[in-house]
């Protein structure tokens, strides 16, 4: 369990043909996806553990101020290509004509895909998106309809001037140029996809090669690609230990998990994308966890829920919630308790560990400890792998992270309004 993690070799291609396909045809694509962290593999575990910790706080912070005929599959992998400036699941995707390779973050909580151009001020990759080398790439200019939903979007008032717009991501800022070219994602080439050309970046916490955004909102991949994936997709993601791209991003309603337990996906005005849920109760073994009152509450007006999220780490817990199931967690366990940075429940040597069981409306999502804890053969140390919201954030959001989603097909049905989740192991070594 608490092996190094090792640098990868990054696969310089992709499947750059396009397929023949009517606009009224739905098809599907499966990608695979890896975890990408910036993280010092000449580390400790517990430096590692803590940099993805710490990390989730400015991803916290993001999420808080956002108030077919046939199968194809996707990649994902457990990216410990110290490519990233955060621990990020990522895809092989391709920009241009022909096709220029670059290993994105797919991210359920943001709409506009952005990727590093060349030039680019502050970027963090040296893998840029080179326009001028893509036959197909066109600026969209200013008063384009695709112009009014972006966020602060900024046009020159000369003749001509191109669409751009500026946003936080994390901890760092973001300016960009509208722009559109094909996309590539396994064997499917998209044409005319709108996206953000990055020109300046500050601040060093987005993924170094850009985004793909899987929300729900205008620019997202679902939104431009209705005709073709039926705003539909699922995940499987691997352990961020695993070594190669085991994971999968299924796109598409074909070859989706037909008998797949699922709740009802909810709205919010404030936060339009984000993938809402209706979480009704905690249990810790078969010990019901006493919720306080207001924790689980979804509420349209402030932005207070339940989330789905691919972009944090660790699940976070509003304070009292994640107080109350930590208490019934320690009360379970038999050992002495200990801390290690953020996590404060953590245990030596062998215990004997409860499931925790997430209860939804229509379904229950019952973790094993793989999905629990995160465990230290050095230290013989394990840790309770949830953690309560940042103290500096007065955060009404309830965070169901990857760790948590690990092994499991997350089902994300728009059109039927559905979250399903079910077990699928999908890590490899």
């Amino acid at each position: 369990m608490a092996m190094p993690l090792m640098l990868l070799p990054l696969a310089a291609c992709l499947l750059s043909h396009a397929l023949a396909s009517s606009a009224n045809k739905v098809q599907g694509s499966d990608l695979s996806v890896t975890l990408r962290s910036n993280v010092n593999y000449a580390a400790s575990w517990e430096d590692i553990i803590l940099d993805l910790a710490s990390r989730d706080e400015s991803r916290f912070l993001h999420l808080a101020s956002l108030v077919t005929t046939k199968k194809t599959t996707v990649p994902i992998g457990s990216g410990q290509q110290l490519l990233a400036t955060a621990s990020t699941y990522i895809v092989r995707a391709a920009f241009g004509t022909p096709p220029q390779p670059m290993l994105v973050a797919m991210d359920t909580s943001n709409d506009a895909a952005w990727i590093p151009c060349s030039p680019c001020v502050g970027c963090p990759s040296t893998t840029n998106f080179i326009p001028s080398m893509s036959s197909s790439y066109q600026p969209i200019p200013c008063g384009a309809p695709q112009c009014s939903p972006l966020p602060n979007p900024s046009c020159s008032p000369a003749p001509g001037s191109s669409c751009g717009f500026n946003l936080t991501y994390g901890s760092s800022s973001i300016d960009a140029l509208l722009s559109k070219d094909s996309l590539s994602l396994a064997a499917d080439s998209i044409p005319s996809y709108i996206f953000g050309c990055l020109r300046k970046v500050t601040g060093s916490s987005i993924p170094p090669q850009g985004l793909i955004g899987l929300g729900r909102g205008p620019l997202s991949l679902l939104s431009q690609t209705r005709s073709l994936y039926a705003s539909t997709f699922s995940y499987c993601l691997p352990s961020f230990r695993s070594l190669n791209f085991s994971g999968s991003l299924r796109l598409g309603p074909v070859g989706q998990p037909k008998r797949i337990k699922t709740t009802p996906l909810l709205a919010s005005p404030r936060r339009s994308s984000i993938y809402f849920v209706n979480m009704t109760g905690i249990r810790v073994g078969r010990t019901s966890v006493a919720v306080p009152p207001g924790t689980l509450v979804f509420d349209q007006a402030t932005g207070a829920g339940t989330i789905f999220d691919s972009g944090t780490m660790f699940t976070r817990l509003v304070a009292p919630l994640y107080t109350a199931v930590r208490d019934t967690f320690r009360r379970r366990v038999k050992g002495t308790v200990s801390s290690l940075g953020g996590f404060d429940t953590c245990y030596e040597g062998t215990v004997s560990l409860p499931t925790i069981t997430l209860e939804f409306t229509g379904m229950n999502v019952t973790l094993p400890v793989e999905n629990v804890m995160i465990h230290s053969a050095a230290r013989n140390l394990s840790c309770l792998a949830m953690a309560a919201a940042p103290d500096n954030v007065n955060a009404v959001l309830n965070v169901i992270a990857s760790m948590q989603q690990q092994n499991h097909r997350v089902l994300f049905d728009v059109p039927g309004s559905r979250l399903g989740v079910a077990r699928e192991p999908c890590t490899t070594a």
